[in-house]
């Protein structure tokens, strides 16, 4: 997997011998003199060839049957709960990405319950066989990094006559591949490490089969005009010919920076799954594979103004929004998520980029030094 996509599936642009593919910008397509589309391409919104590229890649990595991608996370998800028939009931984590949740819950339309999918007990309490259409996993959970058995979850959805889907973003398919583990659908937010150089919005989708509801899906993208820009496709193949060694230096660093942060006694708690004082880590040993992922979260004794305080004093870490890119960051999670988050309001969000993480240490415990009352 790693050789094919360093080489983007091995593709050579035939007019040329080009080994980088062409961006393909149009947005219609010339029908031939018996009105026909021989090629395959009829207009620019529900297709392109640059999108079809990146596809390619993505399926290849996950091993799927099929990949779409998106103008973003939030429409790759969003578009699979479209999919599903109107007050359908699904099952979704407590934690996940807040945008996401908050979606579900004010705007979907759909029979949600959230439920700590960490603990099977609970994901197959919360299941009504012959009524649940969707289970939702995100693992590890964005920002407390819990992991969910994606095997166990898998059969429980199916025993109730159900889908799974699992939000990856964070494990990606260098650490962990969902449908092999039984998901029926994996979803990134290919802004993060997919593309991996924070200059890219998209999203993606894997199937395991190409049924008839990956068929409903594609039709949500058509109609919406949800697919990603040629441009950016180009980029995102750019991004996923490096992510192999991107996120095992990652991973890496971010074992190394938990094991350090875990020593100190001005941090409450450090939250990484790689850990061996996480809750998660036997699973995340079974389920990941090569590394736990580049994002940790660390809460800071003294509460939210000194952690914000922290990380107002910091020089390396850059303090934005998002993850997965090749420079570090660090978000006061709560902030952003609001008074209804389950977020606890002393929590850093740490994105470990690909700076020494030596440095990246000293600069933490440099700033939370300096926060200190």
């Amino acid at each position: 997997r790693r050789s094919r996509a360093a080489q983007a599936m091995g593709h050579v642009e035939p007019a040329t011998g080009a080994l980088v593919p062409p961006v393909h910008l149009t947005s219609t397509y010339e029908r031939a003199a018996d009105n026909s589309y021989p090629r395959g391409y009829v207009y620019g919104r529900p297709d392109n060839a640059t999108a079809r590229e990146a596809e390619a890649v993505l399926a290849m990595l996950e091993g799927g049957a099929a990949a779409m991608v998106f103008g973003s996370g939030m429409s790759a998800a969003t578009s699979v709960f479209q999919a599903l028939e109107p007050g359908a009931h699904v099952v979704a984590p407590t934690v996940m990405y807040w945008a996401l949740r908050h979606w579900l819950a004010q705007e979907s339309g759909l029979a949600v319950d959230f439920v700590d999918t960490s603990d099977p007990d609970a994901l197959r309490a919360a299941l009504r066989p012959g009524a649940t259409k969707l289970v939702w996993l995100e693992t590890p959970s964005n920002p407390l990094w819990t992991v969910s058995d994606i095997a166990a979850a898998a059969e429980a959805a199916h025993r109730a006559g159900a889908l799974l889907a699992v939000d990856s973003t964070v494990a990606t398919p260098i650490l962990t591949r969902p449908l092999d583990l039984g998901a029926d659908l994996v979803m990134h937010s290919a802004t993060k490490y997919l593309n991996g150089h924070s200059d890219v919005i998209a999203g993606a989708l894997v199937c395991a089969r190409q049924d008839a509801f990956w068929a409903r899906i594609a039709g949500v993208r058509a109609a919406q005009g949800k697919i990603l820009g040629p441009f950016e496709a180009f980029l995102l193949i750019r991004g996923m010919r490096t992510l192999d060694l991107r996120v095992r230096a990652q991973s890496a660093g971010a074992l190394a920076l938990a094991r350090h942060f875990a020593a100190r006694a001005d941090l409450a708690q450090v939250l990484y799954p790689g850990l061996a004082s996480h809750a998660g880590h036997a699973l995340a040993a079974r389920q990941m594979q090569g590394g736990f992922g580049g994002m940790l979260s660390v809460r800071v004794a003294g509460g939210a103004a000194r952690a914000i305080a922290a990380a107002a004093h910091v020089r390396l870490w850059k303090r934005a929004t998002s993850l997965g890119g090749v420079e570090s960051l660090i978000e006061h999670r709560a902030s952003i998520e609001g008074p209804d988050s389950p977020c606890p309001d002393d929590l850093l969000r740490l994105s470990v980029g690909l700076e020494s993480p030596d440095d990246l240490a000293r600069d933490l415990d440099a700033a939370l030094a300096a926060a200190r009352p």
